[in-house]
């Protein structure tokens, strides 16, 4: 008697018709991250601006001369390195000095909108 070596065709269709129905259901779960990945981008560059805010406020406070004047939300956007990337808007906000005012970030790409808040401490 001779023996066996490999699988059947049924065993290996069997795993190939598994596979599929697995693929099937775990396809939808990753076919539209550019939504998440969107929105994430727009909080890390609002964290960016946060951050650099402190950064040029704690400066500012320890030099009077120094640090990056901040009347307005978009001035915040200069404080982060190469500018506010294309494609980001803020709207106009004046922030008085030495008060923190929240501000928006907002992100379009095609028909959706992507917001983010960020705090900005006048100088």
């Amino acid at each position: 008697m001779k023996k066996q070596q490999g699988f059947t065709l049924i065993e290996l269709i069997v795993v190939i018709v598994i596979l599929g129905i697995l693929a099937a259901t775990a396809l939808p779960k990753f076919v539209d991250l550019s939504d998440d990945a969107a929105s994430a981008a727009v909080q890390g560059v609002a964290g960016g601006i946060s951050s650099g805010n402190a950064i040029n406020y704690a400066q500012h406070s320890l030099h009077a001369g120094s640090g990056v004047a901040v009347g307005d939300c978009n001035d915040a956007g200069s404080l982060i390195e190469g500018g506010l990337p294309s494609g980001y808007t803020v709207p106009a906000s004046t922030v008085n000095a030495g008060t923190t005012a929240t501000c928006v970030l907002t992100l379009t790409r095609g028909a959706n909108t992507y917001t983010a808040n960020y705090q900005v401490t006048g100088i």
